[in-house]
């Protein structure tokens, strides 16, 4: 049977979300970041940036009523010997007392006074490495990686420029930068349940009379619903939501404005932001022909494959591992069982195709280069994204496409969870 509808969540205001958020990024700074830069050995990482080129961590060190870079800032992190962590800001703002405003010790004319700017953040800049000496510095270079290439051109050609000699310890290490976005501290997850249970609620409400009436709605029509009922939510979405349909015809599975008819499939993928995180959600529908009360037997077995499919996932994510050995292993389980599927997992959190391995594409089932062979760690969040496609009876052996994605997390032992629960029946129109 049915579990008991989602509900939508009452939440807190503006002022009590920064509150919370505040927290999370506090603790996130001043745990989690001295524990990777141990774990890669990285004693000095320096971020740089401008207003409106912000570094794709920026949003992950940053209090929640910063909106932007402010002309030029730089963070530094520090890892000394005795085992002390400093964090410093140079320019911007000390994030709601996370970081500590440097400031000089030396005689004019490298004394910097009131904001800095231009020349004066580099000098200052190059005072702090002579003075703190680290045997390596990162920066955020990388080729591969999104989130560790946020080091702009023009700010490395001047951060060169004034790191001189210093210039000789630079060196790139890309899991830092990715690594410490795709953490996810257990303090998150209740506040994320709940952001997850209220997007189910809005797909419910999206695929039910309240929304479609049968040979009227378009699915441009629900699109445009999901947008607006986002906005009433104090939301974003972080992308265009996707409304299709098929059917036992010839109407192509992808996103359209065609009239919803009874007996079409529907399905959905939307994603939002809030508390400064991210979902990314597929769903599925079922308009009742005259006369049901449920799917049709054949399409709910399909929505049992890819359920099916789901937990071969789930079972062969285990930490230490990576995208691409994980895809391997649950493809082969997959085709054991004869399920016509295909996986295309990936991290989420701070950003919607967030940070960490990848565990396929629709279109590399053979493997991610590079991007599938990082390796999966514990509190990381992720969206479990798959198809399985089976024949349908009821439809003449026409198959049906059954697309799922659901959030799901590795808790600190590694072990396996949705967030709040997976998809097991289809959402019915009247």
């Amino acid at each position: 049977m049915p579990l008991a509808p989602a509900r939508y969540h009452a939440f807190p205001s503006l002022r009590e979300e920064a509150v919370e958020r505040q927290a999370w990024v506090e603790k996130r700074v001043t745990e989690v970041l001295p524990a990777l830069m141990e774990e890669y050995g990285v004693e000095m990482w320096i971020l740089s940036m401008r207003e409106y080129a912000e570094d794709p961590v920026f949003w992950s060190i940053t209090s929640p009523t910063t909106f932007a870079a402010r002309r030029r800032s730089i963070y530094v992190f520090h890892r000394t010997p005795d085992g002390a962590f400093d964090r410093l800001a140079l320019g911007g703002t000390d994030q709601g007392g996370i970081f500590q405003a440097f400031r000089s010790t030396r005689p004019a004319p490298t004394q910097a006074t009131g904001e800095l700017w231009g020349d004066e953040q580099w000098a200052l800049l190059r005072e702090l490495v002579e003075d703190r000496d680290p045997g390596n510095i990162v920066v955020n270079i990388d080729e591969d990686w999104a989130f560790s290439d946020g080091l702009g051109a023009g700010e490395w050609e001047a951060m060169e420029r004034a790191l001189g000699p210093y210039v000789d310890r630079i060196q790139r290490e890309p899991r830092l930068a990715m690594e410490y976005i795709g953490h996810r501290i257990p303090e998150k997850m209740p506040r994320y349940r709940q952001i997850m249970e209220t997007v189910h609620a809005m797909i419910s409400e999206a695929f039910s009379n309240a929304v479609i009436t049968p040979g009227v709605t378009t699915t441009d029509d629900v699109v445009w619903w999901f947008r607006d009922r986002i906005r009433e939510l104090g939301w974003t979405a972080w992308f265009q939501p996707s409304v299709s349909l098929q059917r036992a015809g010839d109407l192509p599975v992808g996103p359209g404005s065609g009239v919803i008819q009874r007996g079409d499939v529907l399905w959905t993928d939307v994603g939002v932001t809030a508390f400064g995180l991210a979902t990314d959600t597929q769903h599925m529908g079922y308009v009742l022909r005259e006369g049901e009360v449920d799917a049709p037997d054949g399409l709910k077995a399909c929505l049992a494959g890819s359920n099916r499919l789901q937990d071969i996932l789930l079972a062969e994510m285990e930490p230490g591992r990576t995208g691409n050995e994980i895809l391997a292993a649950a493809l082969a389980r997959m085709r054991a069982e004869e399920i016509n599927g295909t996986i295309y997992t990936h991290p989420i959190g701070d950003h919607g195709h967030g940070a960490g391995p990848l565990i396929g594409r629709w279109d590399a089932q053979e493997g991610v280069p590079v991007r599938g062979d990082a390796v999966l760690r514990p509190l990381t969040w992720h969206s479990i994204e798959l198809q399985a496609t089976l024949p349908i009876p009821e439809w003449n052996g026409k198959p049906l496409r059954c697309s799922q994605e659901e959030e799901a997390y590795l808790d600190e032992a590694g072990d396996r969870h949705w967030v709040f629960r997976r998809q097991t029946h289809f959402h019915l129109v009247w």
